[in-house]
């Protein structure tokens, strides 16, 4: 699957809907596993912090069928104008890399012809050793 299939289907699913001043869905990822399979989710904002990314809701409808291995991932943004791809935040970032360890080689896309690999968007992906 190339960069912009799944650009456009992240961007299938955003349909932003505002409730007060939160809005749900403005945010979409989609991911492509090592199997072949696409998941799909938006972001949820919610007043009291509990709310997630798109990256999580895609991740969650992965998980829920027994994946676990990214090869690539996107997610994207409509405000007002163009459709913009968003590199993932850190929360997401770390969330992908603890579902499983080989997804430190996520392909992230950052745009149709830019991509990186998880592990170089991370600070250090190791975990602390003990010092004695």
């Amino acid at each position: 699957m190339i960069n912009d299939e799944l650009i456009d289907a992240a961007a299938a699913v955003l349909h932003p809907y505002h409730v007060d001043d939160r809005i749900f869905g403005d945010v979409a990822s989609a991911l492509l596993t090592d199997a072949g399979n696409v998941y799909v989710g938006v972001c949820i904002d919610t007043a009291s912090g509990t709310g997630f990314c798109a990256e999580h809701a895609a991740i969650a409808a992965m998980v829920t069928a027994r994946e676990y291995k990214i090869a690539k991932i996107v997610a994207v943004w409509r405000g007002d104008g163009p459709l913009h791809v968003v590199a993932p935040c850190g929360r997401c970032r770390e969330f992908i890399r603890q579902i499983d360890p080989s997804n430190l080689d996520t392909e992230v896309i950052l745009g149709r012809r830019r991509t990186t690999p998880l592990r170089t968007l991370l600070p250090d992906p190791d975990w602390s050793s003990p010092l004695d």
